[in-house]
C-alpha cells in the first residue's frame, strides 16, 4: 500500500468522542464514544470504531491527549474504512478539515513533545 500521509503520526490511543455531522446539521444526537486505534498527526487520525462510518462522513471529534492531559475538538471527513470483525468493529481513516489553525498547531505541539520524548526514551 503507497503512503498518503502528508504528517508524521504518533502511535498513541487516545479516547475520542465523535458526533456525526452533515451539511451543518448534526444526523445524530448520541455520541459515540471511539479510541484512536493506533496513531493521530496534524492532518489525521485512524480510529476504531463501533459502527459503520460511510466515506465522506463530517464528524466533529473531541479528543482527549494524554500527558498532559488536553482536550482539543477538530472536524474530519472519512477517507477510507474497513471491517474488522464481522461487521462489529471497524478502522477508519481521517482527515481533518475545517480545523482552526489554533487547534492544528496544538496537535502539531503535542505530538512534536511526545515525539521527542520517546526518542529519548525508547521501549
Amino acid at each position: 500500500m503507497d503512503e498518503k500521509r502528508r504528517a508524521k503520526r504518533l502511535e498513541e490511543e487516545d479516547e475520542l468522542t465523535i458526533t456525526i455531522i452533515s451539511e451543518g446539521k448534526k444526523l445524530s444526537k448520541v455520541k459515540i464514544i471511539y479510541h484512536l486505534s493506533k496513531d493521530i498527526s496534524m492532518s489525521g487520525a485512524r480510529i476504531q470504531a463501533n459502527m459503520f462510518l460511510p466515506i465522506d462522513s463530517l464528524l466533529k471529534i473531541d479528543i482527549t491527549l494524554k500527558n498532559p492531559h488536553q482536550m482539543i475538538t477538530a472536524f474530519g471527513k472519512v477517507k477510507w474504512i474497513k471491517s474488522l470483525f464481522a461487521d462489529e468493529s471497524y478502522e477508519a481513516g481521517l482527515e481533518f478539515i475545517n480545523t482552526s489553525s489554533d487547534t492544528i498547531q496544538q496537535l502539531a505541539d503535542y505530538i512534536s513533545k511526545k515525539q521527542k520524548f520517546k526518542s529519548f526514551n525508547p521501549g
